[in-house]
């Protein structure tokens, strides 16, 4: 195919910031689409950064992750925004007052929104129930709008979580509104909203459960080929992610349409979407189910160009941003590169040796830089653990950070060529290896930082507006 430009909004200086909406302050132990991201849509507008960059929101798998997700199209209820039910007459005030175990913690509490939540979700069912006589008309929309995903979503989740498919479908519908305001404050702001899709979804999912045929499954329903990467100097055995591997020959039949919807999905949440492992849409590790090690597995080509090719023809370009981080292989920079998709850089990698392409200078218009993800260690973490080389490669380069080395790498993401830079909350505030967001490997304990009160200042707002206005990234 002949190579296509950039997407306009991919093809300008910006700058964002990495936080995903469970790590925002607030009463009920885990952060909501109310209040707490309309702060801090204000404060993000006042740093005249124009990116927010979220994790997968979808409905959260084994461990808390939300890249294991029980579906590629629901909603995490568990960040409705319960004053907004308030607002919109379904819960009384009283609903919204939480045990003080709940409204202190400053991590996010799972288990406990859970507990707290789910009666109010029922408690809001039966008001609406009662009131839907009033709402009718936009309710039955969505229902006909969502039918082709909702419909699975909710048998799964009636059988897996409980209560009535109904209230699961009132759920998405409030989630849908809630979201559809978000995006509406943000838009207004001018900021976009950065998602991503995970390239796999787990055994435990609507997904799955609904069509069976797309995956690799054996007659009994078991895994056939599953996810996971192949052993390297970091994991001696691989990583078995433990996904089911997609049956790509009845994608192929359907015209990728399964694909084609689920893409299509994060376009009507996000104005950005980050495809998650993008060296698997040319190659993956693929491993025999029932395998306890990766070390089994095999490389084996994926028709992911086949995928993208139905999808441009349907949907045309749209802003995706490739995350290439990994194996990658001459065939996945050209999938890249004849998609005009920008691919990641992370700088906490960008000084292990002295000839590195990945130096802020090197980098290419077409990349997003970041200093670090979920899946790294805070920066001021990093480079406590950093060797004597790196860190001495970093001085000759940018100079010594002394105890600021989040302030020197952010501020080389801002100036380096890249026309995106995103840099985590946690090292926009400069804050050590305890508030980092993921340990890969480690199977519980993660995705559990939260901002605490007071973290989003003004102080360090106006400091980034700075930098942008001076770096050629100022919000436009």
């Amino acid at each position: 195919m002949t190579p296509l430009d950039s997407h306009p909004s991919l093809a300008r200086r910006r700058a964002g910031v990495l936080l995903h909406p469970s790590s925002l302050p607030g009463p009920h132990g885990i952060g909501d689409l109310g209040r707490p991201a309309r702060h801090f849509l204000d404060w993000l507008e006042a740093s005249g950064w124009d990116l927010w960059q979220m994790l997968p929101v979808g409905p959260v798998g084994r461990g808390n992750s939300p890249y294991s997700s029980g579906s590629s199209f629901a909603i995490e209820p568990l960040l409705v925004s319960l004053e907004g039910l308030v607002e919109d007459g379904l819960l009384p005030r009283g609903a919204l007052r939480a045990p003080a175990e709940l409204r202190t913690r400053t991590s996010t509490d799972y288990a406990g929104s859970r507990r707290f939540k789910r009666p109010r979700w029922k408690a809001a069912f039966e008001a609406f129930t009662r009131l839907r006589r009033h709402r009718g008309s936009r309710y039955r929309r969505f229902l006909d709008q969502s039918a082709s995903w909702l419909e699975p979503w909710c048998t799964w989740a009636s059988e897996h979580r409980g209560g009535p498919p109904e209230q699961h479908a009132f759920e998405q519908y409030v989630m849908d509104l809630q979201w559809k305001r978000l995006r509406a404050l943000a838009g207004r702001r001018r900021i976009g909203l950065l998602g991503d899709l995970p390239i796999f979804v787990p055994m435990e999912s609507a997904d799955v459960a609904s069509s069976p045929k797309l995956f690799r499954l054996k007659p009994d329903g078991s895994p056939e080929l599953v996810s996971g990467t192949p052993p390297d100097c970091f994991a001696r055995n691989g990583q078995l992610w433990g996904h089911p591997q997609y049956r790509w020959n009845e994608h192929r039949k359907t015209g990728y349409r399964w694909w084609i919807d689920r893409i299509s999905r994060q376009f009507e949440l996000f104005d950005v979407v980050r495809i998650d492992h993008f060296v698997g849409l040319t190659h993956a590790w693929m491993i025999p189910g029932g395998a306890r090690t990766a070390r089994r597995g095999a490389w084996r080509k994926v028709p992911g160009r086949e995928m993208l090719e139905a999808f441009h023809r349907e949907r045309g370009q749209v802003p995706l941003i490739a995350e290439d981080l990994g194996t990658v292989t001459p065939a996945v920079l050209k999938l890249r590169d004849d998609f005009a998709l920008p691919g990641m850089v992370l700088l906490q990698e960008s000084f292990d040796r002295d000839d590195s392409p990945t130096v802020p200078h090197a980098l290419p218009e077409r990349s997003v830089v970041y200093t670090g993800t979920h899946d790294n260690d805070t920066t001021v973490g990093w480079w406590r653990k950093a060797g004597k080389a790196t860190r001495e490669r970093v001085r000759a380069y940018g100079g010594d950070p002394g105890d600021r080395p989040h302030e020197l790498l952010g501020r080389l993401a801002m100036t380096s060529g890249s026309n995106l830079a995103i840099i985590p909350m946690q090292d926009i505030l400069g804050l050590g290896g305890k508030s980092r967001m993921n340990i890969p490997g480690k199977p519980s304990g993660n995705w559990r930082w939260r901002l605490e009160k007071g973290m989003l200042d003004i102080r360090v707002a106006r400091w980034m507006n700075r930098l942008a206005a001076v770096t050629g990234r100022l919000r436009t």
